[in-house]
């Protein structure tokens, strides 16, 4: 049976905190790591009030040392926002302390607004073209000390120097980030979840392009996407219906805490709000257990994923839970 893999956004509900949402991802890294699933990995986001996910280090460190037996990484690092030295450092510790049990994985985006992307990357001589292969090869040469006699960095070791990086993860939602995924040889998740481009085609572009590196010797290819499992079909589109108001908000530019379920149903949704729930429901697998198994099969072979990374964005955590419990359950039958 496939892997299962949880993405976590650390989803802020109204009525609660951006402190208590970080609390209940430990909570459900525990319970993740009880049911059996693969890895977790822990978002980038910033200056958006439903996450309180801005800091995946930090947070891979601190579930890292509640856990024992998934891969703890991020989804992913946002580098364009980060000194690649930074962030061998800070994985690189993260690995010597929890050898074996960490995931890098690397986004193209800054996952933010264009101010706040400002912010971030004010003092690091912003460029406006993307420069994230410039970026990343400059994480990988200070890896393999690979930079010429002569150069500024030829000396510089991120240290632990005798810590290795932890395997890496392109994130992608594009046929671009596949075909770079490849290209680079890192293994590549594909978000399907907000995607519009297909996910088959992604996968195979990504396998067609691989190329063997230091970090992967093969392709693995981890498709994302959004579930909200139940006790009954009801229920669970009962509970979707926070993540419909959240996409239709999101759409007006309202980035507002998760709402209940009973006030994204009292929401007077006006017909173009309805498309775009549609469009977004045909993206995600909303039901009871064997109702998602049997909406994410053909998914899963069509596109030949080797693990399939759930996110649930809901308002309540327990219910939230309970979600992840009964997928799992699903998948382990």
């Amino acid at each position: 049976m496939i892997p299962l893999s949880i993405l976590d956004l650390s989803p802020v509900s109204a009525g609660s905190t951006g402190a208590q949402a970080l609390r209940n991802s430990l909570d459900l890294a525990r319970h993740a790591d009880n049911l059996g699933f693969a890895r977790y990995w822990v978002a980038e986001h910033h200056n958006l009030p439903a996450i309180a996910s801005s800091a995946p280090d930090i947070m891979i460190g601190q579930i890292a040392a509640i856990t024992k037996n998934m891969r703890i990484g991020s989804g992913g690092v946002m580098l364009p926002n980060h000194a690649p030295l930074m962030v061998a450092e800070r994985f690189k510790v993260l690995e010597a302390l929890y050898p074996g049990r960490i995931d890098l994985g690397l986004g193209r985006a800054p996952g933010t607004d264009p101010a706040t992307s400002y912010a971030l990357r004010r003092r690091q001589g912003i460029s406006e073209e993307d420069d994230f292969l410039e970026r990343f090869n400059e994480l990988m040469l200070l890896e393999t000390r690979g930079f010429p006699a002569g150069h500024p960095f030829h000396n510089v070791r991120a240290m632990p120097s005798d810590v290795a990086l932890p395997p890496i993860y392109l994130l992608g939602s594009s046929d671009y980030s596949a075909q770079l995924a490849g290209q680079i040889g890192a293994a590549f998740a594909f978000a399907h979840h907000f995607a519009t481009f297909d996910a088959a085609e992604a996968m195979k572009l990504y396998r067609d392009n691989f190329k063997p590196s230091v970090s992967h010797d093969k392709p693995l290819a981890i498709l994302g996407t959004h579930v909200v499992c139940a006790d009954s079909d009801e229920e669970a589109e009962k509970l979707a219906a926070t993540v419909d108001l959240n996409i239709v908000r999101r759409a007006k530019g309202e980035y507002l805490p998760l709402a209940s379920p009973e006030d994204a149903a009292a929401y007077d949704y006006t017909p173009v709000d309805r498309g775009r729930i549609a469009q977004n429901r045909a993206r995600m697998s909303v039901g009871s257990p064997a109702t998602v198994k049997a909406k994410l099969a053909p998914l899963i072979e069509a596109t030949k994923a080797d693990e399939l990374m759930v996110t649930t964005m809901i308002y309540s955590h327990e219910a939230r839970k309970r979600s992840y419990a009964l997928l799992a359950q699903a998948f382990g039958d």
